[in-house]
């Protein structure tokens, strides 16, 4: 794999006692798609957003080393971590009208960052913007850009938070649940939008998605949130085909299309661990069918198996699918 773009040791985010973001490692490659997929809470915007730098109080980060391009993020000065993120590193959030200023036009919007950095005034900066709404797929982008955010649909709203976050043709785009909220046609628009932009401009994208089913069709490596922790990275098909981690299994078969035929969709019991009822050993044992005494000794760490692919990483110490290598194993668990 080529040299990592984006490099992430040890990050942690806490909120009030609660570890939302723990332990987290982490790691892109130049044009690479990576998907990240969990249940909700399970820390995966929270770790984009202490990247950007958009964690406030009473949340604190830490991290032992947090390297973009080269450069450490995790010592940068607020102007230089400025030059980067809207530039190099960009991302587009869940609820675009949420997120979009409802009291400036779209286009003042779009100029704003074009301006701040891209450096362009008048004429360039205004037929830049029209470039950008229809590179997007706005429709009638002249009059369109003196429309405010209320003026336009959902779907449009999330192609000008697109437009905004690719202005400065980023390294680095991070997609949080973009298609939230829209209906099902809109999704998949917004979608191919997405990798037609990633595939053109060669910028490495990170999916934070519900879907497994987009991430399969979109990413070539997935990892797996659960209660802030990532507990299994894997290349794509193969943590679809073969998944490591009792979690990972869970979601898969909670998919609709893996219950036809039965009385009801599989369903994992149980909620996510919250700051006082966090056990001392692996996070998930108390909802998961493998459990086994070890388990509730002390918490695994994240660690290679014997993948066939050689990029499988798991926390869990008797793996699915794979002999274990993780330290502290128990056995060479194999197939359970």
């Amino acid at each position: 794999m080529n040299k990592e773009l984006l490099t992430i040791r040890n990050l942690a985010v806490n909120f009030n006692g609660l570890p939302a973001v723990d332990r987290v490692n982490l790691s892109v490659a130049p044009g690479e798609v990576l998907g990240i997929v969990g249940e909700s809470g399970s820390g995966k915007s929270v770790t984009m957003m202490a990247l950007m730098g958009l964690i406030d109080a009473p949340g604190k980060v830490s991290a032992d080393a947090v390297t973009f391009d080269g450069r450490d993020l995790l010592n940068a000065t607020g102007r230089e971590r400025r030059r980067i993120v809207g530039k190099d590193i960009a991302m587009v959030f869940q609820d675009a009208l949420t997120s979009l200023n409802p009291s400036y036009t779209i286009g003042y919007q779009i100029k704003e960052v074009l301006k701040l950095h891209e450096g362009l005034r008048g004429a360039a900066l205004h037929a830049r913007a029209l470039e950008l709404l229809d590179q997007v797929g706005i429709p009638d982008a002249k009059n369109r850009i003196d429309n405010f955010p209320h003026q336009m649909s959902g779907g449009m709203n999330q192609r000008v938070m697109i437009a905004m976050a690719v202005a400065c043709n980023p390294k680095l785009l991070i997609a949080d649940e973009p298609t939230t909220a829209l209906d099902v046609t809109i999704q998949a628009q917004i979608m191919e939008l997405l990798v037609r932009l990633q595939k053109e401009r060669g910028m490495a994208l990170v999916l934070i998605s519900h879907d497994l089913a987009v991430v399969s069709e979109v990413a070539q490596r997935v990892a797996v949130m659960y209660a802030g922790e990532i507990i299994e990275t894997n290349r794509v098909p193969d943590i679809f085909s073969r998944p490591h981690h009792p979690y990972t299994e869970a979601l898969l078969a909670a998919i609709p299309e893996h219950n036809k035929g039965a009385m009801r969709l599989a369903a994992l019991p149980g909620m996510v661990p919250g700051r006082d009822d966090r056990p001392s050993g692996c996070l998930f044992a108390p909802r998961c069918k493998y459990v086994v005494d070890g388990c509730m000794k002390a918490r695994p760490a994240l660690g290679p198996t014997a993948d066939e692919s050689g990029y499988a990483q798991v926390r869990c110490i008797k793996p699915l699918n794979a002999a274990v290598q993780t330290p502290g194993s128990l056995s060479n668990g194999g197939a359970r």
